[in-house]
């Protein structure tokens, strides 16, 4: 196949940013709405379904049926249906655990130990710790951002601190949590063992948290003591998120921790009567609903990429790779330049996982770089890149408890910038492998 014809399936992904990303700039820069955030106005599903008939309108060598099959036969990969069924499962989980109060009481249990001092690298080890069970940054915002923001305003606390603290705690969770959709979506696509990805993440994780620890207690100590006040919990609620956080590290598979805790969730919701049989359903159905969107636009990334792939379109990417990275280390910048850069352009970063995830398979193989590192570079990648961006589903969250602007935050946002310079610090060290199984 010709370059110039590689090149031209790369089409789609165009056309997928100029709707997306251009809608995005217009109503929130352009002509903005009140109350209207402008990234939000188009839909990623729509943006996809555009993408994907300009997918289908080229190559016309081929049949349209035959380019259903392409399409269908990525769809249908067992780490695919399987990464699937893992979201529904996480959305009951998350909705029953919400609705039981487990996902409060075990926060308002954390920040209740907390010395008066220390508040601010208290917000961001619990942001840690419940980002980690629960496995999603947004939720953890959503739950902490009320009980960040009274502690800020009663301790005359700086709220952009506080909550770049808990948005950098809320996506050091994400990145290793084994329930995680980014961590499935990793794993998943490259075929490697959850606990696998863990450890490598972790090497690189691990010190940017450290040194993020330093900065926040060298701003803990500098300034006043704030007054944190009392939260009440119940202890016996807090319980399903550390079983499901120890039952994680113990390397037990995902569907029995993530239905294990479904189960304990809902058994002590009824124990304690913080939830009834009727609301267990409702819960656990707008959990799943919450991530019809993720799997659609996993569907139909999986059938843009193989349209892209079959046309030569990740022929041309890894050709651009060969000619300006070279050796393991060329191919791992290769990948966390894509996986960020595709973040960047969906502001979701597990749809940037599942669209880079093809590319980066071929760029592993291409250059020995082994399943789980090539997952870690992908997560820690599109985590610092959603961690931010100003216009990402974290920020936006964050900002809109806190009543401030996301661009205010960003200053503060010390974890994922350090994750950053770790993840190339680790890459630039990295030994260069010879051969690796693919």
């Amino acid at each position: 196949m010709k370059r110039d014809q590689r090149v031209l399936a790369l089409l789609p992904i165009l056309v997928f940013l100029v709707i997306y990303i251009g809608t995005g700039i217009y109503y929130e820069y352009i002509y903005p709405q009140d109350g209207v955030q402008g990234f939000y106005v188009m839909s990623v599903v729509v943006a996809f379904m555009a993408a994907l008939t300009a997918a289908l309108l080229q190559n016309r060598s081929i049949s349209f049926d035959e380019k259903m099959r392409i399409c269908a036969s990525g769809m249908g990969d067992d780490n695919i249906l399987i990464m699937i069924f893992i979201f529904l499962l996480a959305g009951a989980f998350s909705g029953v655990a919400s609705a039981s109060g487990c996902a409060a009481d075990t926060a308002n249990l954390l920040l209740s130990i907390v010395p008066g001092r220390l508040t601010v690298l208290g917000i961001f080890l619990i942001a840690c710790i419940i980002s980690m069970s629960m496995g999603t940054s947004c939720g953890t915002i959503t739950v902490m951002g009320t009980l960040a923001l009274s502690i800020s305003q009663s301790a005359g606390l700086s709220l952009p601190l506080c909550f770049g603290a808990l948005v950098g705690g809320s996506m050091f969770g994400d990145n290793l949590s084994f329930i995680s959709d980014t961590t499935i979506a990793a794993t998943k696509t490259q075929g490697c063992q959850m606990r696998d990805k863990f450890r490598e993440n972790l090497m690189i994780a691990l010190p940017a948290a450290l040194i993020t620890c330093g900065i926040l207690m060298y701003f803990a100590w500098t300034g006043k003591a704030a007054e944190v006040g009392t939260y009440s919990y119940n202890l016996v609620r807090a319980l399903p998120y550390f079983a499901i956080l120890v039952a994680a590290l113990a390397g037990i598979n995902v569907f029995i921790v993530l239905g294990g805790g479904l189960v304990l969730c809902t058994a002590i919701g009824l124990i304690t009567g913080s939830i009834d049989i009727h609301n267990i359903f409702i819960s656990m159905g707008s959990g799943v609903s919450g991530m019809y969107e993720t799997i659609v636009v996993t569907i139909l990334a999986t059938a843009l990429s193989s349209l892209i792939k079959y046309n030569g379109g990740f022929d041309a990417i890894i050709a651009f790779i060969k000619k300006y990275f070279h050796g393991s280390k060329g191919g791992q910048l290769g990948i966390i330049l894509i996986s960020m850069l595709m973040d960047i352009s969906t502001a979701n970063n597990t749809v940037a996982i599942v669209v880079t995830a093809p590319i980066a398979t071929d760029i592993r193989k291409e250059y020995h770089i082994t399943p789980q590192r090539t997952a870690s570079l992908m997560d820690i990648s599109t985590c610092v890149a959603q961690g931010i961006i100003p216009y990402g589903a974290q920020l936006l969250i964050a900002a809109g408890i806190a009543g401030i602007s996301s661009i205010q935050i960003m200053p503060y946002l010390f974890y994922p910038y350090l994750l950053l310079i770790c993840v190339l610090a680790a890459t630039f060290t990295a030994r260069e492998s010879k051969s690796v199984s693919s």
